[in-house]
């Protein structure tokens, strides 16, 4: 672990398995340069929440409903959140709200998102879950895969950081090719670039 680690923030709305594997990465060591301080979800109740609890790691609920139903003003709850806990580095790990440029421009070059496809293939507004590989079948692609990038007001726009790729195999429905995608792509690909971003972000500061 650095001196002085990069104070990381998972975003989440959901079961958090991409959370998980941050997670799992940290606990073996392979995220030196970077350490999760806070859980954020926009959804009451997401399993994510647990998965911060039993890893001991501080979590809030902030929904947008909470704010009056406005993304501004949610935008701006968030923001002094992450500036109260001094993060350095955002993650969103499903989290299924579109950030505006309001937000992104506070963080440039400091927000990843993986998305489960070979950016520029089957992504940007409505592509997440399992559309997206719902999609890569119906289009008859042979390989999928996943992709992390920095994150913008476009969504899926920000530049790539890295990407692997998976084969698409006989018999696949949009949910086995799913957990495949996160399995030998994700899962592997998100920490990897945390620790690549958070590392940068150490030798800046």
């Amino acid at each position: 672990m650095a001196t002085n680690p990069c104070r990381i923030a998972v975003l989440v709305s959901g079961g958090g398995t991409n959370l998980q594997a941050l997670i799992d990465a940290q606990s073996r060591g392979e995220i030196p340069h970077g350490e999760i301080v806070l859980v954020i979800s926009n959804k009451e109740g997401a399993y994510a929440l647990e998965r911060a609890a039993r890893a001991g790691i501080p979590a809030v609920v902030i929904t947008k409903a909470a704010c009056g139903g406005d993304q501004e003003a949610f935008e701006d709850v968030l923001l002094a959140q992450l500036a109260a806990c001094e993060i350095d580095l955002i993650v969103l790990a499903g989290f299924m709200s579109i950030l505006s440029k309001h937000f992104t421009d506070a963080y440039e070059k400091r927000i990843l998102n993986v998305h489960p496809s070979l950016i520029p293939s089957f992504c940007g507004e409505g592509f997440y879950g399992l559309r997206v590989h719902r999609a890569a079948l119906e289009r008859g692609v042979k390989v999928t895969g996943a992709t992390v990038h920095f994150v913008n007001e476009i969504p899926d726009g920000g530049e790539i950081i890295l990407q692997k790729a998976v084969a698409i195999e006989e018999g696949d429905t949009p949910e086995i090719l799913q957990r495949r995608v996160m399995e030998q792509a994700e899962w592997i690909l998100l920490p990897r670039a945390v620790e690549l971003v958070s590392e940068k972000i150490c030798k800046t500061e």
